[in-house]
């Protein structure tokens, strides 16, 4: 089971390297607000990680950090977002 996860792990890698590369500069910014919803995602299966009943402490410490970075990630992700997008505004639609 370890083996397959490694594998997915790896193959998720050099999947994402190959579609980040060809993605013209044009699009960034749509595809960064676009992988910052679905990273929210990632926020789910922290909540779980952290939430798991046993007596190990670990997986409770473990939990809640991937549940403090999965959260940075989101909300620095939205904060970058808005900032780019709001430099497309013209001066007029500036609030």
């Amino acid at each position: 089971m370890q083996l397959l996860m490694l594998f997915t792990f790896i193959l998720a890698i050099f999947l994402g390297f190959e579609l980040i590369v060809k993605v013209p500069s044009q699009l960034h910014t749509p595809l960064m607000s676009g992988a910052n919803a679905i990273s929210g995602i990632s926020i789910v299966g922290a909540l779980i990680a952290a939430g798991k009943t046993g007596n190990d402490n670990i997986t409770i410490i473990l939990g809640t950090l991937a549940v403090a970075c999965a959260t940075i990630n989101v909300v620095g992700g939205y904060l970058v977002t808005d900032r780019m997008l709001a430099m497309f505004q013209s001066k007029g639609d500036k609030k």
